[in-house]
């Protein structure tokens, strides 16, 4: 049985998340989409997205890192490991096969 989330209710929860991985810059998104399936670009993609196009890429990304994309990486990101990378590959292609894409 799904259980539906009310509307103010998962835009507070999902606020609550985007400051969270504001906070957790040590969490890195090749990390988060190795274990997790997903990562502060996909939150940005799926806000535009649901945007309709309304919200550009660039601003979405904007939204979730709090700064330009390009500042955070700057700032945050370290270079990605080989078991990193790989770890991340399988986890996008788990998500194609769950979603039936492949």
């Amino acid at each position: 049985m799904s259980v539906e989330i009310d509307d103010q209710l998962a835009a507070a929860a999902f606020r609550r998340l985007v400051e969270h991985l504001r906070l957790r810059t040590d969490a890195q998104n090749v990390d988060l989409m190795g274990l997790a399936g997903f990562c502060r670009n996909c939150l940005a993609d799926w806000v535009h997205e649901a945007s309709d196009g309304t919200l550009g890429k660039d601003a979405a990304r904007e939204a979730i890192y709090g700064m330009p994309q390009s500042e955070w990486k700057a700032k945050h990101q370290a270079a990605a490991t080989p078991e990193q990378l790989a770890r991340m590959e399988a986890s996008v292609a788990l998500n194609r096969r769950l979603r039936g894409e492949a």
